[in-house]
């Protein structure tokens, strides 16, 4: 876990998070913070082992604490989180180790996590895409009844 740990090491990577955490201050919804990511990932990771995908951890890791790094710009002007973040991870990728392949199939789940189409893929992609749908505890959340999430949307019960 090297390449993760250098990630959460990284200023440009603090930067972002700190972003985030500035753009929600106020948020009474989900926020995209470290609990966040790491709900993703652990999430990510499960479902990695039970459904056998073979998926690295550093893969899952890196995917889950970047996929939304630039929460905060969609605050700004409204360009879609995922856009930006598959904008801004390349660079913090390289900068912790991850070579060309690597690279671009984390951006590449970055870049989908909000599709529904790719939910069932057996990749990365289906795996971040179904782990951050999967992190948001919305059976016990104060602001439930008052989310625009759809109610087929919102988990009310564990499913994992």
């Amino acid at each position: 876990m090297e390449r993760v740990n250098q990630i959460l090491k990284l200023d440009l990577y603090k930067e972002y998070v700190n972003r985030n955490m500035l753009a929600e201050k106020q948020r009474q919804f989900c926020r995209h913070d470290m609990g966040h990511f790491l709900d993703v990932a652990r999430i990510a990771m499960i479902l990695n082992l039970s459904e056998q995908y073979g998926l690295s951890k550093e893969m899952i890791y890196a995917a889950a604490l970047l996929h939304d790094i630039g929460r905060w710009k969609q605050y700004e002007d409204g360009t879609p989180h995922e856009e930006v973040s598959a904008q801004l991870a390349p660079e913090i990728l390289v900068k912790c180790g991850f070579n060309k392949e690597e690279t671009a199939a984390v951006v590449n789940a970055i870049s989908n996590h909000r599709n529904v189409y790719i939910k069932e893929d057996k990749d990365l992609s289906g795996l971040l895409y179904r782990s951050d749908k999967l992190s948001r505890a919305c059976f016990s959340c104060a602001a439930e009844s008052e989310c625009d999430w759809k109610k087929d949307k919102k988990n009310l019960l564990l499913n994992i």
